[in-house]
């Protein structure tokens, strides 16, 4: 059965800023990697076909497909790494609650596609940014 993680975007406030900071790691062909301190016990699920939801300001707002969960390191050194696709799709704005660390989101309750963020290039980003906040893209 496949699951998808809910993870809060520290640092961005909207998915632009968060292409914006990945953008100079792509350039130089490095992978996406999300580091967390605890491993899902369901790794095989999340890689079934699971994505990693964002949140930003209190909602999810894009999502990006786990590619591999990997664990490195030992004893209180151990940690997780998340590999992602680099494709970022934009979902239609789902209020969340902020919480920490990260949270398993059975695929019943994912909120829908909007499309790829290279469908929206042409917007100005704040025209973008309102039309979610607003629930209409």
């Amino acid at each position: 059965m496949t699951l998808h993680i809910v993870k809060l975007c520290v640092g961005c406030d909207t998915v632009e800023e968060l292409l914006e900071w990945r953008e100079p790691a792509r350039r130089r062909g490095e992978p996406l990697i999300l580091r967390t301190k605890q491993t899902p016990r369901q790794a095989d699920a999340v890689t079934d076909g699971g994505s990693l939801y964002r949140v930003y300001k209190g909602f999810i707002l894009s999502r990006q497909r786990i590619l591999a969960v990997d664990c490195i390191g030992d004893g209180q050194d151990r940690r997780c790494e998340m590999r992602l696709d680099e494709s970022v799709v934009l979902t239609a704005p789902t209020p969340r609650r902020a919480f920490q660390g990260w949270r398993y989101l059975d695929p019943a309750d994912a909120p829908p596609d909007l499309g790829d963020v290279a469908a929206a290039e042409g917007l100005p980003p704040d025209l973008a940014r309102r039309l979610r906040e607003a629930g209409v893209w």
